[in-house]
């Protein structure tokens, strides 16, 4: 077992990232079946077949949920990346402190909205919590969700919002829905009132 478990150590430096636009795949070159000599302490050769295995189709009939490509010259700078990022949490968070005024108390109880260490905190006791922060190296604002679940939010210049590539969601819109979804109460968070 132990010359099974040393061989296939061996032979995972041979894995080599392989992908496409539409699937997460791994190449394996130069692997086929794995068998033994007589003695069990030689390997036999190996066949030269490369073998692919994809987590996804290469060919998905559905395009909906394939990400759009990333236009890599359209990238924030990181200057302009904080600027907006911050503005957008800052807006946000102001927004839901006044939300929680119109939220009726008795409806919430453990409404709370936190900021600290560029990370903004929303709670709504038994409805869950939402988590935003920004991830600078990839010029995102991420949102943790208690009914979408994770989303990551890029610029989108033409569109002057934060969208999901995914799902093309905006991040403001999405929060609006939710929000009115589980409080109960409209909230209006494109208004720069």
């Amino acid at each position: 077992m132990a010359t099974k478990f040393i061989l296939l150590r061996r032979l995972s430096r041979f894995v080599k990232p392989y992908s496409t636009h539409r699937s997460s795949c791994v190449l394996l070159e130069h692997l086929g079946p794995i068998g033994f000599s007589d003695n069990k302490s030689s390997p036999t050769s190996l066949t030269t077949a490369p073998r692919n295995f994809c987590s996804t189709p290469r060919n998905p009939s559905d395009d909906s949920q394939v990400p759009a490509a990333i236009d890599y010259h359209s990238l924030l700078q990181e200057d302009e990346f904080h600027r907006l990022a911050n503005s957008t949490i800052h807006d946000l968070l102001e927004k839901f402190e006044e939300y929680g005024d119109v939220v009726q108390m008795d409806q919430i109880d453990g409404f709370d909205v936190d900021y600290g260490n560029e990370v903004l905190t929303l709670k709504l006791g038994a409805l869950g919590t939402y988590v935003l922060n920004k991830q600078t190296p990839n010029r995102q604002i991420w949102l943790s969700s208690p009914v979408s679940g994770p989303s990551r939010f890029d610029w989108d210049r033409s569109a002057q919002a934060w969208v999901y590539r995914r799902t093309k969601a905006n991040l403001l819109k999405t929060l609006e829905s939710e929000l009115e979804q589980l409080c109960g109460e409209p909230i209006d968070l494109s208004s720069n009132s």
